[in-house]
């Protein structure tokens, strides 16, 4: 190992805080930025050995999206809780719902976005899974926590159609300040190209649950359609949007978002065209990556692969993804903070059974 300067080992010494739920809690020193600035070197080039990994936090079971308020990291586990960790604190409780979460296969409590003013107000927004009747479906919520309950105060959108596996459930609040949210597909071929149904959409709405009048569909929430199971959601500076979707079978995709587009599924996928769709801005080919939770670091998009099981980043000139590093676990979202990439994994497939024994892992550059 080489021999660091000691500003760079005090500095490791401080941020390499490792902690387990199930064992041992230990704090996290989280820097005041949310994008990796280790800029030196792009992550893209970068090798895999570059980056050391930390453990900093174990004994999650299925833990689906990541957010930080300063400090503090807060984190949803599909199951109904939401976990915070804070200066070597653990404190985990049942988000209070109107209705009974829906919890088999991929559904449950899912997407999470803080509020702008979270940190006075408290106030949350949550996608997650319920039944209407006897329908599965989902509904996004607001919410305010109090410091130690989490309690829904209003339902923004519901009887969006629910499924099994394909329920989208990526939450975040855009550089306009609206919600945005992706929706599955459930696996009905005529919903995602159906401008009245909500499945297979992204959505834009604002914070109170309404419409933007700005929206291309007058009157409508969505913002674009034709896709088939999309789970991420990410900004660069210049403003534009981008999105990662599951495919069929393989062809999975990263697609840069138009207002009003037509993405194609069920229709085209791939290489295929047709007028007035849009083909993906990079998919997977006869590869399975899975795609999840992507973040920007800097000017550099990052892609978390569950079948991939580690973290990628996109090479935009060449419309490629490559890998960051491998953890031979299902990567589920990203979070840059400081120089530092947390990952969330969710190592139990939606198909499967049992504990899904996760963790919170920290990658840091080696310089």
């Amino acid at each position: 190992m080489p021999i660091l300067p000691e500003k760079r080992r005090t500095r490791m010494r401080k941020r390499l805080i490792c902690t387990t739920l199930s064992i041992l809690v230990g704090g996290c020193c989280l820097s005041g930025t949310s994008m990796a600035q280790d800029a030196s070197t792009p992550i893209l080039d970068r090798g895999e050995g570059a980056w050391s990994s930390s453990v900093l936090a174990d004994g999650l079971d299925y833990p689906w999206d990541i957010v930080r308020d300063g400090e503090r990291l807060i984190l949803t586990e599909k199951a109904g809780t939401v976990v915070i960790i804070e200066g070597g604190n653990v404190q985990r409780s049942t988000l209070q719902t109107s209705d009974p979460l829906r919890t088999e296969g991929g559904a449950g409590l899912l997407g999470i976005a803080l509020a702008p003013d979270f940190a006075d107000s408290g106030q949350a927004f949550f996608y997650y899974s319920y039944s209407s009747g006897s329908e599965p479906a989902n509904r996004i919520v607001a919410a305010r926590f109090d410091g130690n309950t989490w309690r829904e105060t209003a339902v923004l959108v519901d009887a969006i159609p629910g499924h099994r596996l394909y329920n989208g459930g990526r939450i975040a609040i855009g550089p306009d300040d609206h919600l945005y949210v992706t929706t599955g597909w459930t696996e009905n071929y005529e919903r995602p190209q159906d401008l009245q149904s909500l499945a297979g959409k992204v959505l834009r709405l604002t914070l109170a649950g309404g419409v933007p009048e700005d929206n291309p569909f007058q009157g409508s929430l969505v913002y674009s359609f034709g896709h088939r199971n999309p789970q991420g959601l990410a900004w660069n500076a210049e403003g534009e949007l981008f999105v990662s979707e599951h495919g069929q079978a393989a062809l999975d995709e990263i697609n840069l978002i138009a207002p009003g587009a037509n993405y194609g599924w069920p229709i085209i996928s791939g290489d295929e065209t047709q007028e007035g769709m849009q083909p993906p801005f990079v998919h997977s080919g006869g590869d399975t990556w899975a795609p999840s939770g992507i973040a920007f670091a800097g000017n550099e998009l990052l892609v978390t692969a569950l079948q991939g099981r580690g973290l990628y980043v996109l090479d935009r000139q060449a419309r490629t993804l490559q890998p960051v590093v491998s953890l031979g676990e299902r990567v589920r979202h990203v979070l840059p903070v400081g120089d530092d990439l947390l990952l969330i994994t969710t190592n139990r497939s939606p198909r499967g059974q049992g504990p899904s024994k996760d963790r919170l892992v920290r990658l840091s550059a080696q310089n």
